[in-house]
């Protein structure tokens, strides 16, 4: 038996893409150690599902690289929008995911003609539960000092569905990651805090509208991007006046995005925009075997938007 699958990206955040008929079609924890080893065409950092679904367009399962699942991915749903999009030959769709049915629509280029779609990011929860964290019985944890973790960054808790710690930091801790790798490490190992661990992100405020985050991912580890984690660090900067426009720019080690941040009350609606590149396509068969594969030359469009990032930020990445 053979199978087809494409090798896409979102920001940088790199996974393979496979439509299936059937939830078991095939071990799929298997199947995306696999595909993801560094030795194999260079790994990944996870799978993307394109399955049926009864209540949306299609439905999106994504498998980490050490074979978790994750609830949701922002950079893989955008990757997945575009799948769906012109499989279907629609501008917008919605994709059913873990615990929300999000919609998606293709938008116009973020950089010349890049292809860049628009995807919702929900729900949002501050309460503890929902990531879950234990923290001094609190409930919530919004940028505020944790001495248990920093003496010095604010931090601030939130689930988009995916559990994110978020701090606030200066440009040592950017150009320095020693200290967010010891604590992301921490709190994704055995610790009293996340039982289920958590993603760890670090956020420069660069301008009124500009950011850049570097994401530990949880069951990934240090990744070019994180979709729901730069969402959800715009959102917060937005919150506590790091920036003052609805429309963020957000930089990080794999390019950039721009997050829709409207926030009224309790009610938070949030969108993601950005790449959806396809690098290639492959053949695998049973056995996982790459039988063939046939590269795009979409990455080239992409590279030249990362030489205009790495002007930006210099030595940041």
């Amino acid at each position: 038996m053979k199978y087809q699958l494409l090798k896409v990206h979102g920001s940088g955040n790199t996974f393979y893409l496979y439509d299936s008929l059937y939830e078991n079609e095939l071990d799929w924890v298997r199947l995306t150690k696999w595909l993801c080893d560094p030795n194999n065409h260079e790994g990944a950092d996870g799978l993307l599902l394109v399955l049926p679904s009864e209540k949306a367009d299609a439905k999106m399962r994504v498998i980490n690289a050490d074979g978790s699942e994750a609830s949701m991915c922002g950079n893989g749903l955008r990757c997945v929008a575009r799948y769906i999009c012109e499989k279907l030959n629609v501008d917008s769709a919605i994709i059913e995911t873990m615990k929300a049915n999000l919609t998606v629509r293709k938008e116009a280029p973020i950089f010349e003609s890049l292809p860049t779609y628009a995807v919702e990011i929900s729900p949002v929860s501050f309460d503890l539960q929902t990531l879950p964290m234990h923290y001094e019985h609190k409930t919530e944890i919004k940028n505020q000092l944790l001495p248990a973790f920093s003496d010095e960054i604010l931090f601030t808790a939130v689930s988009v569905p995916n559990p994110h710690l978020i701090g606030i930091v200066d440009k040592q801790y950017i150009e320095d990651v020693s200290h967010q790798q010891k604590l992301a490490a921490y709190l994704n190992g055995d610790n009293e805090y996340f039982p289920d661990g958590v993603n760890v992100s670090y956020v420069l405020p660069i301008s009124e509208s500009e950011i850049f985050v570097r994401t530990y991912e949880r069951g990934v580890g240090f990744t070019n991007a994180c979709g729901t984690a730069m969402t959800a660090s715009a959102l917060i900067a937005k919150l506590y006046d790091y920036v003052n426009v609805p429309k963020i720019k957000v930089y990080n080690p794999g390019g950039f995005v721009q997050c829709q941040v409207e926030a009224n009350e309790n009610s938070y609606q949030l969108s993601l925009i950005g790449n959806a590149t396809v690098l290639g396509n492959y053949e695998i068969d049973n056995d996982l075997h790459i039988l063939g594969c046939f590269m795009t030359d979409e990455q080239l469009q992409y590279e030249k938007c990362n030489i205009f990032v790495k002007e930006k930020l210099g030595n940041l990445i």
